[in-house]
């Protein structure tokens, strides 16, 4: 496994949202396709926003805190007939447990937690090298992507 972490949010051509895992080099990205309310869930979280109620992944949050349940680590398991994979795996007084998830829901939760996000061995071949996807012009125009200035990112979350 390798350590990812969520870059952000970008839109494509057609405005569909995907989220960005990036190694720790910042030299591969794996893009994930979302839907839009797991978008603004997934921006909440990296904005740090404290809203005045709690979110679906702030509840489930919630929830396992109250139950002593400590969320250790997210993996985004598998590609499946193009569909991702992701676990949540908790630590319970008891027992640990590993639970199958949306890799949206597993992320939303992962930055809610503060947990680390891991990319699967098998899945590292699905990474893309930013410097080979595009040429200078589109690779600055996916670096202002990924650094959306913190205005721009709370204009996502209304």
């Amino acid at each position: 496994m390798i350590p990812v972490s969520v870059k952000g949010i970008a839109y494509d051509a057609s405005g569909n949202p995907v989220v960005l895992l990036i190694d720790q080099k910042e030299e591969r990205v794996l893009p994930i396709w979302i839907g839009p309310l797991e978008a603004h869930a997934i921006a909440v979280a990296l904005e740090k926003a404290n809203l005045p109620r709690p979110l679906t992944h702030d509840l489930l949050k919630n929830v396992c805190d109250r139950l002593g349940a400590q969320v250790s680590q997210v993996v985004i398991s598998d590609l499946l007939d193009n569909t991702f994979y992701a676990e949540v795996h908790l630590v319970l007084p008891k027992e640990e447990l590993v639970l199958d998830a949306r890799p949206s829901d597993a992320i939303a939760l992962a930055l809610r937690a503060v947990t680390p996000v891991f990319l699967s061995d098998k899945l590292t071949s699905h990474m893309l090298n930013i410097k080979d996807l595009f040429d200078e012009e589109a690779q600055a125009e996916l670096q202002n992507i990924l650094n959306t200035s913190e205005e721009e990112e709370k204009k996502l979350l209304h």
